[in-house]
Order: structure tokens, then sequence, then C-alpha cells
């Protein structure tokens, strides 16, 4: 089977839930600018987990593209992936809804960290499937920003733990960071 169901069925499940992240936000009942003040927890982890979603979605997008075939160990994986996914919005809200307190701060990373395995295991898959000198395997290589998101996870659960919960949110979002840089491995490997 090739990729483009997979691929829709994804998309599909990603659109849902950026939309039950947003239906998280809350319009206050007060008209004054001054009512939306307290909303802004809820509101930055709306745009943190929006940004995570966004770069799950282009990565997946592009991991697919140069993917030939679906097996059912790849559908496995890649609903594996969707599920911890699908969390996010349940972590987000309760982080903001709590003014990134540390449990929330620590259950959303923990999240965060499944997602990042799932999408390694995902990965993998296809590689099993394609072979060592699929397109894929070819265009990861090493992987350092594969390898690197799970560490700034892990410290940021243990920063939140062990220190401040800000601190843990302050790797959340460089892990982040790492990823909006645009990643042309891919790309490059289809030019090729």
């Amino acid at each position: 089977m090739d990729t483009r169901r997979l691929e829709a069925f994804s998309d599909g499940v990603l659109a849902i839930i950026i939309t039950i992240m947003v239906l998280e936000l809350k319009a206050p009942h007060d008209a004054s600018p001054a009512a939306l003040w307290p909303l802004w927890p809820v509101f930055l982890s709306y745009v943190l987990s929006f940004v995570y979603i966004g770069i799950y979605w282009n990565n997946h997008h592009h991991m697919l593209h140069v993917t030939d075939r679906v097996t059912g160990g790849i559908l496995w994986a890649n609903l594996h992936l969707l599920f911890w996914l699908s969390l996010l919005p349940f972590g987000t809200a309760w982080m903001g809804e709590n003014h990134f307190a540390r449990w929330p701060t620590m259950t959303y990373g923990a999240n965060l960290l499944a997602c990042a395995i799932a999408y390694v295991v995902l990965q993998r898959r296809i590689i099993a499937a394609e072979g060592p000198d699929g397109a894929l395997a070819l265009a990861i290589g090493r992987d350092l920003k594969g390898k690197l998101s799970p560490l700034f996870y892990l410290a940021g659960i243990a920063a939140a733990w062990l220190w401040q919960p800000e601190a843990g949110m302050a790797l959340f979002v460089a892990a982040a960071l790492i990823w909006l840089v645009p990643d042309r491995r891919i790309e490059r490997a289809v030019a090729g």
C-alpha cells in the first residue's frame, strides 16, 4: 500500500488535535484588555503545543514523502505516534490552567518525551521496511536533532521536579526552537 491514505488519516487527526486545543481557549466574560492577562499561561501553553504539532506534521510529511510503501508495522507505529500526540491537548490545558505548576509541567514533558520516542519508533519501522539503503535511512543519517530532543525533555522534566517548572518549560521551548530551524536532510535526499 502507498502512503497517501496513511498521510491523509494522520493529517486529519492532527487537525482535530489542534481544534481540540484551541477550544480550550475560553474568552473572558469581561470586555476589558485587562481580562486577557490571566489567560496568558493558557495561551502560551497553546502556542507551544501548536508549534509542536506543526513540527510533527511537517516532519511526518517529509518522512512519508520518501517512504515507498506502508506495512502493518508502520501503520501501528503511526497510530502509536498519533496516540501520544492526541494527549497533548490534555497536557496543554492542565499546564495552562494551573500556570505551569510542577506536576502539569512534568506531565507535559513526559508527553513530549513519549511523542519523541513514538516518532523514532515510526522512523525505525519505515527504515526496516525500506532497508538501510532506503531514502529515509540515508536522509536522516546521524539524526542529531532526534537524539537531542529526548534529552531536552528529560532535562526539562527533571528541572521542573527538582528546581522550577519554568526551567522545565524553557527546555521544552529550546527543543522546539531546535526543530524550527529548517531541516533539509530529506529534501536534499529527494533532490539528490
